[in-house]
């Protein structure tokens, strides 16, 4: 096994393909080559085997198990020694295609789309070991470079689990969007709710829009090629189907079996501390919300990642004396690390255009956007 071993990226122009590129140039120092349909095609198949140590398959899920298979039939053993990687939301039939080959094997599924980060820090990451041997000592440190929170599980107990953790929500949000379509335009479109929208409803809808957002194959695919959605499916209906006569029926028995079967079973399931632990992060996420929502704020980017650039943009109010209401960090569209600076509503508006100013003249940061306080 290589010191610095070249990666090889199938897949390489889509989202995480340019993701991975840049995670194993920049943070790990390794040469990395590509191939993909859609502009990237320098190498051949075979000349891209021939030159890696480690492939990752990026491809769409759909495709994933048989461009695997396609490349294992070209190697025709020259793999041997290589490490094969897969980063596909399904994971049983790309690691069984993997193992036709004779490459070590891991199947990976990073929990959530291409960052805008450097690394997956704060994400879960899935690692199927199917055939791991000499590359254990590079995997691990791929692993802890990446700084995602890794959870060991089996090919075939990752696909169970995901038909709830991703073929659950991803249908629930999707039927949502489809029941709004149909029934919003009766009361105003959209618009006309959002003044009404409580704290569930504006995470939902996130969850929603960030899916019509994103490439409709992703969702799509992990529907339709995941075996254990359909039989998922058809217990949410039959749940759905036993809420809807429940309603239907309205009487005060129909009222106690909803309350019992649907709510009381479920939290007895759940436990007494999850409860309590997801009450009280939906709180959080609701006085998040709420702090989002003010209209008065500053939007600022730190080009200076080091101690003390806080606590030198925090000087800036409290020397104008104006008091914030709320600070909170996030990420650019260009996965710049931002301060969104919420301040108080009867803040002084002179001294606010002025400590803009001074952020910027005195090389703090960047103000990228100032509401509320012309």
């Amino acid at each position: 096994m290589p010191v610095s071993p070249r990666i090889g990226l199938v897949g390489s122009q889509g989202a995480y393909g340019r993701w991975l590129r840049r995670f194993f140039e920049q943070r790990m120092g390794l040469q990395v080559w590509g191939r993909d349909p859609v502009g990237d095609t320098a190498l051949s198949e075979r000349a891209l085997l021939e030159e890696v140590d480690v492939l990752v398959f990026c491809a769409p899920i759909r495709q994933t198990p048989e461009v695997i298979r396609h490349y294992a039939d070209i190697a025709a053993g020259i793999e041997r020694g290589q490490l094969w990687l897969d980063i596909t939301s399904i994971k049983a039939a790309p690691v069984a295609a993997m193992l036709s080959s004779q490459a070590e094997v891991v199947g990976l599924h990073p929990m959530s789309a291409a960052p805008k980060s450097a690394t997956l820090r704060g994400r879960a990451m899935v690692v199927c070991e199917a055939r791991l041997d000499a590359w254990r000592p590079w995997l691990e440190a791929f692993l802890a470079a990446s700084e995602a929170d890794c959870v060991r599980a089996e090919a075939e107990q990752h696909d169970r689990v995901m038909a709830l953790v991703q073929g659950m929500v991803h249908a629930s949000h999707m039927v949502q969007g489809a029941v709004l379509r149909e029934l919003a335009p009766d009361v105003g479109g959209l618009d006309a709710i959002r003044p009404f929208a409580s704290v569930g409803y504006e995470l939902d809808m996130a969850v929603m829009r960030r899916m019509l957002a994103s490439n409709p194959a992703i969702y799509q695919d992990i529907q339709f090629d995941n075996p254990h959605v359909a039989p998922m499916l058809e217990r949410m209906s039959a749940q759905l189907d036993k809420l809807c006569d429940l309603v239907w029926r309205g009487d005060n028995v129909a009222r106690d079996q909803l309350r019992e079967q649907l709510l009381e079973r479920s939290r007895d399931y759940a436990g007494k501390q999850s409860v309590a632990e997801g009450s009280y992060a939906f709180e959080r996420l609701g006085y998040l919300l709420a702090d989002l929502r003010e209209p008065r704020f500053i939007s600022v980017f730190l080009p200076l990642d080091r101690p003390g650039s806080l606590r030198a943009l925090l000087s800036v109010f409290e020397q104008r004396g104006i008091n914030l209401d709320s600070i909170h960090s996030s990420r650019s569209a260009d996965g710049e690390l931002l301060f969104r600076i919420g301040v108080s509503r009867d803040g002084d508006a002179t001294a606010l255009q002025d400590a803009v100013r001074a952020i910027e003249a005195e090389g703090i940061g960047r103000v990228l956007e100032a509401s509320g306080i012309a």
